[in-house]
């Protein structure tokens, strides 16, 4: 019988293309939609998670009745609870404090434990991620560490099955293949077979947050979820995951979180497609090379989760509105109009001296700065997660910067109307976020 499965992990893959026909208008090449979301879990991490326990089983890695052990942005976790609890496994999930509740609340439902660990450190900390995972792991008897970063059957995962469906879906008539570059898994996998098969014709371009360090950025924070390399700056050094193979990439795009939450909402709303950001990255980036290709081109891009995992988030105007991610209607003042003639926020690293922190604010004329982790910008803004704390004029005392340092100032979107925003607020001074940064730094007015 055609479709019927003995199993939700039997029903992992085969998904459809879905030609888009609206966000690309004025664009001659077809552009389909790999819709991973229809993974059972929601997903392309389902083929993954399902690979890769496969593979634990054969080498006896991962027994009967034992615990499966992850570090993850959700998605993976997610695929991974679903085969523990079709296998009778237990599952162990750790995940960054940026995670969406959404899928929090979808790992708690699958029966998953889940750990919330802190987002913003380095890798050799710890409490990051993977180092947390992989500590749980050592020290539950029966445990087996996914470790997906660096997992082989991750990316083969995608050689035995994203590779050949999009080929055989396509009648190999594919070009161009992009997708986002999170662990490096399904870009790297998908993107091997299907050159292979094509002997180098089809072109493969990874999508990348503009700040992540695999397209060449800072590897400062960014907003969309489960792609991109993050890379703080006491990272003592900057290992990419196994799973990732560059070689196999021809270019990267690298898309802004604006441009990406932006794409994401148009498919939600032009195409009746709800995907998460890393697909909107995708698609922003398949929009960007299709514009240049022709008719005779056939480009297809991986939307690799659900919206429904983001609906407090990209889908939400009042979080989009706080982080600085909307202009506002214009109908009433907002907190741009304050910020537009506003010098970039003064910022000290958390590293300095008061000494080199009194020259900041001589040079600066500030009386508050952001007490920034040690990273160089050349931007007139800060990501917001780069910043730990404020530092006040009149506090500077001692040797040390640090024991200086205050809770970081409350923050507003830079399109919030200006009395709602001073309303919520609270303190003598507030930050303003214009996409997710730090744009300014403001006294509140005297009301």
């Amino acid at each position: 019988m055609e479709h019927v499965y003995e199993s939700a992990l039997d029903a992992v893959g085969h998904t459809p293309l879905i030609r888009l026909s609206r966000v690309t208008d004025g664009i001659s090449a077809p552009v389909y939609l790999k819709a991973e979301f229809l993974n059972p879990g929601g997903s392309v991490k389902d083929r993954a998670a399902r690979h890769m326990v496969r593979a634990a089983e054969h080498d006896g890695t991962l027994r009967p009745g034992g615990v499966i052990v992850e570090g993850t942005s959700g998605n993976t976790g997610i695929g991974l609870a679903i085969v523990a609890a079709q296998r009778g496994y237990r599952a162990i999930v750790v995940v960054p404090d940026k995670t969406s509740t959404d899928k929090l609340a979808a790992l708690r439902a699958y029966g998953a434990e889940v750990v919330v660990t802190a987002s913003g450190v380095s890798r050799n900390d710890p409490a990051h991620v993977s180092q947390l995972a992989r500590r749980i792991a050592e020290e539950t008897p029966g445990a087996w560490f996914a470790n997906q970063y660096d997992n082989p059957a991750n990316p083969q995962a995608h050689v035995d099955t994203t590779g050949p469906e999009i080929w055989a879906q396509t009648d190999g008539r594919v070009t161009h293949y992009i997708a986002g570059i999170g662990t490096g898994g399904t870009v790297s996998g998908t993107g091997a077979h299907l050159k292979r098969v094509s002997d180098g014709r089809v072109r493969v371009i990874g999508a990348d947050p503009e700040s992540s360090t695999y397209g060449g950025g800072d590897g400062s924070p960014y907003y969309v979820e489960s792609i991109g390399h993050y890379l703080h700056p006491d990272t003592a050094d900057d290992v990419w995951p196994l799973s990732y193979h560059s070689e196999v990439l021809d270019a990267i795009e690298r898309i802004s979180d604006r441009e990406a939450i932006a794409a994401t909402r148009a498919l939600a709303r032009r195409e009746g497609l709800l995907v998460g950001a890393s697909g909107g990255a995708a698609v922003a980036a398949a929009l960007r090379v299709a514009r240049g290709l022709g008719p005779d081109d056939l480009v297809v891009v991986v939307a690799p989760d659900s919206g429904r995992n983001y609906l407090s988030k990209y889908f939400d105007d009042d979080w989009l509105l706080r982080n600085g991610f909307l202009d506002g209607d214009r109908t009433r003042p907002v907190l741009g109009d304050l910020v537009a003639d506003a010098p970039p926020p003064a910022a000290v690293p958390v590293t300095a001296t008061v000494a080199q922190a009194q020259e900041v604010f001589g040079r600066t004329g500030a009386e508050v700065a952001l007490v920034v982790v040690n990273r160089s910008s050349v931007s007139p803004s800060w990501a917001a997660g780069d910043v730990v704390g404020a530092l006040f004029r009149d506090s500077l005392k001692g040797d040390l910067v640090e024991p200086l340092v205050a809770p970081a100032l409350p923050t507003a979107g830079i399109g919030e109307p200006l009395d709602a925003a001073l309303a919520r607020v609270v303190g003598d001074w507030f930050a303003v976020l214009h996409d997710g940064r730090v744009r300014a730094v403001l006294p509140r007015p005297v009301r």
